[in-house]
Formats: structure tokens, sequence, C-alpha cells
């Protein structure tokens, strides 16, 4: 039987690298001079599915668009800078990423983030419903179980929510799993396909090894065990950075492969599926990440939790009270945000 991850893991970013297809992808990135934003806009203007590249930031982004403009690959880049160029920037927009904001530091949480990186969400989504409302918005920026309900709420405000077409970018949780799998059974990492449900921090992150492909199995102490790794992960490399930022190359490399993966559904191509954080009637929490059945409009179909073991379940149940004042919090901003 086929699994609802039939597709090798690593196959969007393969795509999104080596395709010959010409598309026309129109592709923004607010906060490309980060550490996030550029690798993730080097990654994109490496794939043909990128016709232009819009590169938006407060600082710095005409040096990063001048160096990746000299990249022989098809797509046009621009870089835009400050507040007054942003509405040049998201004009014609098909999709656009966000990792804008501050990385975590030791002994922070995603959630310390929050006052800093709510208000530069609420500002450039605010800016993108005004000037691309039917673009793809893919939020990366933490924390994630805020920030999507912030980005709902401002495209409401203005008019145009459409809950189809805003994702918080989760994939680096499955990339992980992937790779952690992986390494534990001696398997080829972009063969393998663990769904990680729920949210995107510490115990919202639900990896449902259960529905792995290929099949694995682990003894109780050694699952709990991943699962703990999979679920601070980040903190991980926070750790090792020692100050110096948080998941950058590899939150690159997840986002990069979300965008591939959305633009190729966008572009036709049929049973594209990815996890996402959305807006979602699954479980009580009103957003929720499960595997999404992609197309020309962003979500297609909510593929749903699926059946899952008892000690699956427990993480569910266990995440609902941390998940639901995330999205609280996130919602009160924005009604509160001018």
């Amino acid at each position: 039987m086929l699994s609802r991850f039939a597709r090798p893991a690593a196959a969007a970013l393969r795509r999104g690298l080596a395709t010959s297809a010409q598309n026309n992808a129109k592709v923004a990135v607010l906060g490309a001079s980060g550490g996030i934003g550029q690798p993730l806009s080097l990654l994109l203007k490496n794939s043909p599915l990128v016709s232009r590249l819009s590169l938006y930031d407060i600082a710095h982004t005409p040096g990063v668009a001048a160096d990746l403009s000299h990249i022989e690959t098809r797509a046009t880049v621009k870089g835009f800078l400050g507040p007054e160029q942003l509405p040049e920037c998201l004009k014609g927009c098909d999709v656009v990423v966000i990792p804008a904001g501050v990385p975590r530091k030791p002994g922070m949480t995603r959630d310390d983030l929050f006052n800093t990186n709510a208000s530069i969400v609420a500002t450039l989504t605010s800016a993108c419903a005004k000037h691309c409302p039917e673009a793809m918005i893919c939020i990366i920026s933490n924390p994630v179980n805020s920030t999507i309900p912030i980005t709902s709420e401002v495209f409401k405000k203005h008019g145009v929510y459409n809950p189809k077409r805003i994702f918080g970018v989760t994939t680096l949780d499955i990339v992980r799993a992937n790779t952690f799998v992986a390494e534990l059974k001696g398997l080829d990492p972009a063969r393998v396909s663990v769904p990680v449900i729920g949210g995107h921090a510490g115990k919202t992150i639900i990896p449902l090894i259960s529905q792995c492909t290929p099949k694995v199995d682990f003894p109780q102490d050694q699952l709990e065990k991943l699962t703990g790794r999979i679920q601070e992960a980040g903190t991980e490399v926070v750790q090792a950075k020692a100050g110096a930022g948080s998941a950058t190359l590899s939150m690159a490399y997840a986002g990069a492969r979300f965008v591939f993966s959305l633009v190729d559904a966008m572009n036709g191509k049929e049973g594209v599926i990815e996890c996402a954080f959305v807006r979602s009637e699954d479980t009580e929490s009103p957003y929720f990440s499960t595997p999404l059945l992609l197309g020309k409009n962003g979500v297609e179909k909510n593929l749903g939790i699926g059946k899952i073991t008892p000690f699956e379940e427990k993480m569910v149940a266990d995440a609902m009270a941390e998940l639901k004042a995330s999205i609280k919090k996130g919602e009160e901003f924005a009604k509160n945000f001018k």
C-alpha cells in the first residue's frame, strides 16, 4: 500500500534544482538579507521554476541582489530596500516567502521572539494583503504557531483572507525527522518520509514515526528519545552555534523545498503533498499542521492526521493547550495592531 507520502522526501528540492521545465513563478523573499533569507534566495535563484526573484529587506538587499544576479540561471533578481520600496517588490508576485525577523539565541524559546517578530510579520503581511492579495504566503518567521494566526487576522482586516493560501512552513521538522530516522536505520534520507503534525515549537512538534515510509520500528525508549530530538533540534543548533545564530542553512533548504512543491502544484503537477501549519478543523486547535494535498489554488485537500498510535495520540492531546494559547496570543496581537 502506498503511503500518503509516496514521493521521496527530497524530490521537490531536487526537481527545483534539476528540472529542465520552463516555469514562470514570480517569488518574493521578505527578509532576504538575513541568515535564512540569503541561502534561501540562492536556492530559489538556482531553480528553473522561478522566473523573477524580488528580494526585500531593511538593509543590504541591493548587494545581495547584485551578487545573486550574476548566477547563470534564468531568474531575474531585483533588490528592494526599506518600507517605501515594499509595494513595488510585491507587485505581481505568485509566492511570498517571509523569513524576516530576529533569530533565537541560547536560552531563548521561539515564543521569546514574539514581541519583535509579531510586529514584523504583521507589517509585511499587511503589505502583501494590499499589493499581492492572491499570492501564496509562506511564513517562516517564528513563532509560527502565532505568526500564522497573525497573518490570517491581517488578511481578514483587509477583506482578502483565503485560508488555502496561507502556510506556516514547518518543513524543517519533516526534514529533520527524515534525517534522524535515516541515521538510526542506515537508510538513504532522501527516501525516508516522516509526516510531522501539530505545530512548530517544542512539544507541539509531533512526528508520526508510525506513518514513516519506508516502515520503521523502534523500541519505546528509543522512540521517545528520537521524538525528543526532533522536537528540540532547533535548540540543538542554537546551542551549537553558541550565540552566533539559529538554524539558517537547514531552514533555507526546507523553505526552498516547500516553495518548489507549492510551485509544482500551482503548475498543475498532481499528487504534491507537504505538511504545513494552516487553518484546520482536524482537531480542537483552529490551526494545525497535517499533510496537505497542494494544487493550483493552494490547499486542495487537507489529508488529516490519519491512523496514529496511542503514543502519538497522547502527544496530540498534550500539545493542545500550548497550541491554543499561542494561536490566541497571535490573534489578539493582530486585533490590536495598527
